[in-house]
């Protein structure tokens, strides 16, 4: 599965001097160097607002004032959010100090519900960071710490959907196929739902089992995304391994038409029309296959064996003896293509023994006999 890097777009609505709370001569200088850092994207102000904050916040009860808590959070989350090269040099865990000091102290204060805006900011902020690092990991292939980083941003925005896809993915590639489901059947409900992910919920979900819900993800697909032929596809798939060609049926005329010259898919056609008795179909549709891929064992076979079937019903002897014609050339043609399948050569004995071809019988009965001591010596 092929992802994109997607990364929250933040509007810096507090990056102004005047925000949600009266501020101190001391707090409107961090403020100050925050809107300069908007206008200029110069880095050195966001240094010069960390410097400042950092100053402000040396005593007891200054990291219990939660004015000041929440300038210290709104000026580290930016410097997350902006400096992706750390050209302010932070040091190596300036990711957790901060998600440390969100996560027990700025979060669990007891006046933050006073401050909504400035707190989602500051989680957002760490969210993408979060989602960074599990993109370098991911790039790496370690898919251990990409789904411990998109899990953590998961836990600052619930509400971004497009993580169900990353944790999808990489628990897929995990091996932790139940959790994979979970997560693309939980995207399956999103606004943004692509083609790819209902083909990704649908295949997870089919490797663990429910065909039930595999399917039900892919009606649901054709609903949001009507047309789209590799939903089509999926679904005729699924009825065609669960032999429900009453349900295959209907899904032909159109798969055909996008898939005409898939010989697989004529293939699957023809078997469906076979088996349920639509046999001047199933008829054009083998040979369809077999002008494909003219090198294929199925249709051949399967067209000899259509061919020595309508020789059983058939009322009339031209018409018998013209299907056992035609299912005789068939099946020889099944032999040249794959000389050691039995199948085709015990078909062919029933059939030289029925029309009395003795010379054909005992070639055929030579073959079966070598084939029955090479199985036997090995």
């Amino acid at each position: 599965m092929k992802y994109r890097k997607v990364i929250l777009s933040i509007f810096i609505l507090l990056f102004a001097a005047n925000f949600a709370f009266g501020q101190s001569e001391a707090l409107k200088v961090v403020a100050n160097s925050l809107g300069f850092y908007k206008n200029t994207k110069d880095v050195n102000y966001l240094a010069r607002a960390k410097k400042s904050v950092d100053s402000l916040i040396v005593s007891r009860r200054d990291s219990n004032n939660i004015e000041k808590l929440v300038y210290k959070g709104l000026v580290y989350a930016t410097i997350l959010q902006e400096d992706t090269l750390n050209k302010l040099n932070q040091p190596a865990d300036f990711f957790t100090q901060t998600a440390q000091f969100v996560d027990t102290k700025l979060s669990m204060h007891r006046k933050i519900r006073q401050y909504p805006d400035e707190l989602k900011f500051i989680r957002q902020c760490l969210a993408n960071a979060c989602i960074r690092e599990g993109f370098k990991y991911m790039d790496k292939s370690d898919f251990i710490n990409a789904e411990r980083y998109f899990s953590k941003a998961r836990v600052y925005i619930p509400e971004y959907k497009t993580l169900n896809v990353y944790l999808a993915y990489s628990n897929n590639k995990l091996g932790n196929l139940q959790t994979a489901a979970k997560f693309y059947n939980n995207l399956i409900n999103s606004d943004n739902i692509t083609a790819e992910h209902i083909q990704a919920a649908a295949n997870i979900n089919m490797a663990v089992g429910d065909t039930a819900m595999a399917l039900e993800i892919i009606q649901k697909g054709k609903k949001l995304l009507p047309g789209d032929k590799f939903l089509m596809l999926d679904e005729a798939n699924i009825y065609n391994n669960k032999r429900d060609y009453k349900a295959l049926l209907p899904l032909l005329p159109a798969l055909l038409n996008e898939y005409k010259t898939n010989a697989e898919v004529v293939l699957v056609a023809a078997n469906c029309y076979d088996r349920l008795g639509m046999y001047d179909k199933a008829e054009e549709m083998y040979l369809q296959a077999i002008d494909l891929n003219s090198a294929a064992f199925d249709p051949v076979f399967n067209l000899a064996l259509l061919y020595y079937k309508k020789s059983v019903i058939d009322k009339d002897s031209d018409g018998v003896l013209k299907n056992l014609y035609y299912a005789t050339r068939w099946f020889e043609k099944a032999n040249e293509i794959l000389p050691a399948d039995v199948k085709s050569l015990q078909l062919l004995q029933q059939i030289y023994t029925q029309t009395g071809n003795t010379r054909q019988l005992n070639k055929i009965n030579s073959k079966l006999k070598q084939l029955t001591e090479i199985t036997y010596e090995n």
